[in-house]
């Protein structure tokens, strides 16, 4: 055998290696580079963490977006952040690949693709029950639809609410929920009602068919009364207490 026909026979060799590895063990996802503009998701669990974070950089994106940034570096994205620039590269690899090597990321891009993942673009329908104080706070501040929710309704008991609009937001009564919700299914239900009637309320939510509950009443729902629903807990007094304890540390 010649060396030249030896060197074709070790060429081949390793190209089939290689090709038997890649239908062993499939396509990597997860901190591969796809081609430029392709989205992947990964195949695997995404960790609370890196879950948690993407609304901040979503929110950072957006304004650097309406700043008119076309372009932005991972370091540079990271010091704005506070974060480094190895933790975003490995948050966004979770879901694909966005950055370009010697450009960085394309800020309109990458803010469409983060808005994709949490789902912005769905058309997500939320109610609120509890029109009092924190409900009304709510429905007239808070963006809803720049976050990818439309507000369909409130509900409430008070004779005084019911009946009524709340920033052009009908109020119904509590025991028109079912009904509402038969009609008009919703994805979402934000409870702002008190305490006591706070797990009744999440039950009621659960058998009507919603998908989250936004829970603003300061009681922690227990996930096995409520199959099937995802529960997102608001509250005000962790983050203030957390406050309290880095105002205070310097103290201790």
């Amino acid at each position: 055998m010649t060396s030249q026909t030896l060197l074709c026979k070790m060429d081949k060799d390793i190209k089939l290696a290689h090709s038997d590895a890649r239908a062993r063990t499939g396509p990597r996802v997860c901190g591969n580079r796809p081609p430029e503009g392709c989205f992947v998701m990964r195949k695997e669990k995404i960790s609370s963490a890196v879950i948690r974070r993407l609304p901040r950089y979503y929110r950072h994106l957006n304004d650097l977006y309406r700043a008119g940034t076309v372009r932005i570096s991972s370091s540079a994205l990271a010091k704005s952040m506070s974060l480094t620039a190895s933790q975003i590269r490995q948050d966004l690899s979770c879901f694909g690949g966005f950055g370009q090597q010697g450009y960085g990321y394309n800020v309109e891009r990458l803010r469409s693709e983060v808005a994709e993942i949490l789902g912005m673009n769905r058309d997500h329908t939320i109610l609120i029950l509890g029109a009092g104080n924190l409900g009304r706070a709510l429905i007239e501040n808070f963006p809803f639809e720049l976050n990818g929710f439309r507000l369909t309704a409130a509900f409430d008991i008070n004779p005084v609410l019911v009946g009524a609009h709340v920033a052009g937001v009908p109020v119904y009564h509590m025991d028109d929920l079912e009904a509402f919700l038969r009609d008009s299914p919703a994805s979402v239900g934000a409870l702002t009602v008190p305490g006591r009637v706070a797990l009744d309320s999440a039950r009621r939510l659960c058998a009507c068919g919603v998908s989250g509950i936004w829970n603003f009443t300061n009681v922690e729902l227990p996930a096995q009364e409520l199959p099937g629903v995802k529960v997102e807990n608001v509250h005000f007094a962790d983050s203030l207490l957390t406050l309290s304890y880095m105002i205070s540390e310097g103290h201790i």
